[in-house]
């Protein structure tokens, strides 16, 4: 404390707010009064600016949700997104912001995407797919990853093991390498005197060649022969169920992949009169036949649960990587009258839901 003299001016400093006060006394003690309702200010000013460093606003996290389809395209996926967000007590440009991104089919702008995400620092990206986790990937090795649904995560190179990720991804996959045989038993009951499949996929990217084996493996197991065909762009859809046509193929196997690419398939399969089934409701449209496989819709929905858990503190890699719970048959009539197919009762029996 400094020494006062006869008509000197002392301030004190609190935050922004300065407290002067002029004291004069001559050789006598300060009085008591004077002296503690000094204190009793300075220990105001002291809670005021405390308190009001408590009241600055909190930061309101940023998510961004990366997809290579169109917005209309993927509209259904988000939406359950934003409806798995809800039911954790978030909404969107109140207390987080969700940051929308769509390559539009491109796939050559996924990484610059990716990209500007990190810029805008997201504390989490969640990808739609395992076509746009590579990239998301390659943008960063410090936020959060969260997939949706990458069929082949290890075989992939996006996680350690589904049980310790490691890395900053986790996540859920959509396992549809194992599906494929299922599928193959369903076009089994479907078609009985099925012997041979045209098997389309999509060559780069990640999962396509494990969903190959084991789709290759169960057609064998069922004295099924199968001839693989590439569609890697959209010109490649209808020469490939040409080729499978020629190949007298009894009906086709659509491996998971690019929904912009897939979306081509029913139509080109109807025209041609060759019965498909697909991995998902949303790549059949009005034209496809069947599909079976993990809800997306539900797998996008429950993303939001490890995205609230990694907000919370919680580390990717101490995050097991999920599988689907929910599966779904969905067999469309009106694409089946159109090709001249009778569904089998104990096929139709078996569905989760029938277009009618």
């Amino acid at each position: 404390m400094k020494t006062w003299s006869d008509g000197v001016v002392e301030s004190w400093s609190v935050g922004s707010i300065r407290l002067r006060a002029s004291l004069q006394y001559s050789n006598a003690p300060i009085p008591r009064t004077q002296l503690r309702l000094c204190l009793i200010l300075c220990a105001l000013l002291f809670a005021l600016c405390f308190s009001a460093q408590a009241q600055q606003p909190k930061k309101v996290p940023r998510v961004g949700y990366l997809s290579t389809s169109s917005a209309a395209e993927a509209s259904a996926r988000t939406a359950a997104f934003k409806e798995g967000m809800r039911e954790l007590g978030y909404v969107d440009g109140k207390n987080i912001i969700l940051e929308f991104r769509y390559a539009q089919g491109k796939f050559d702008r996924l990484l610059g995407l990716a990209s500007e995400l990190v810029r805008l620092k997201v504390d989490v990206i969640v990808t739609a797919g395992p076509s746009v986790t590579g990239p998301a990937k390659q943008a960063t090795s410090a936020i959060p990853i969260v997939m949706t649904n990458d069929s082949d995560p290890v075989g992939s190179g996006f996680v350690a093991s589904l049980a310790r990720p490691g890395g900053n991804i986790t996540g859920l996959s959509s396992l549809a390498q194992e599906l494929s045989s299922k599928r193959l038993e369903i076009l089994k009951d479907l078609i009985p005197k099925l012997s041979r499949v045209g098997i389309l996929g999509t060559s780069d990217i990640p999962g396509n060649a494990q969903a190959l084996k084991e789709s290759e493996l169960a057609a064998e197991a069922l004295g099924v022969q199968t001839h693989y065909l590439d569609i890697r762009v959209p010109k490649d859809t209808e020469p490939a169920i040409q080729e499978a046509r020629k190949r007298r193929a009894d009906a086709l196997l659509v491996l998971n992949g690019p929904p912009h690419l897939q979306r081509l398939i029913p139509e080109f399969a109807a025209k041609s009169g060759i019965p498909a089934i697909f991995s998902t409701l949303a790549i059949m449209n009005d034209r496809g036949l069947i599909s079976y496989g993990a809800s997306v819709t539900d797998l996008d929905r429950r993303a939001a649960i490890y995205v609230d858990r990694i907000l919370k503190g919680a580390k990717p890699a101490d995050l097991p990587v999920e599988q689907p719970t929910k599966f779904e048959l969905i067999i469309n009539l009106k694409a089946a009258k159109q090709i001249g197919l009778t569904i089998p009762p104990n096929v139709l029996a078996r569905a989760d839901r029938v277009i009618r």
